[in-house]
C-alpha cells in the first residue's frame, strides 16, 4: 500500500454481533469498523495483509450515528463506516483464539 494509512488505522475494530457471527459461519464473511475515508481497495489490502487470507469482495456501509438524550440535552453519536468482507472458500479468521 502506498497510502499514508496503516493497517491498524484502516481496520479499527471487528464488529462481533449476532448477525456478524451468523454471516461469518454461513457466508464466510467478516465485518469490521473501518476508517470513514478508506476505500474498498484499501480495506481489501489491509485484511489480506493483516490476516493472511484471500478476499473475494468488499461491501461498505456508511452508518449514521444515533441521536441520544443526555438528560435535557440531545447528543449525537459519531457516524462510522462498516465493511463486510467476503473471504475465499476455505479461508477463516478466528477472533477468539488465544495465543
Amino acid at each position: 500500500m502506498s497510502d499514508p494509512y496503516t493497517l491498524y488505522t484502516i481496520l479499527q475494530a471487528p464488529r462481533i454481533t449476532e448477525k456478524a457471527t451468523v454471516c461469518q459461519e454461513t457466508g464466510n464473511q467478516l465485518t469490521f469498523k473501518v476508517l470513514r475515508t478508506a476505500n474498498k481497495a484499501q480495506i481489501k489490502a489491509a485484511v489480506e495483509k493483516m490476516f493472511d487470507v484471500k478476499v473475494i469482495g468488499v461491501q461498505t456501509v456508511n452508518v449514521k450515528g444515533k441521536t441520544k438524550r443526555f438528560g435535557r440535552t440531545l447528543g449525537h453519536r459519531k457516524d462510522w463506516k462498516k465493511a463486510i468482507v467476503r473471504l475465499e472458500e476455505g479461508q477463516t479468521v478466528d477472533f477468539y483464539e488465544n495465543k
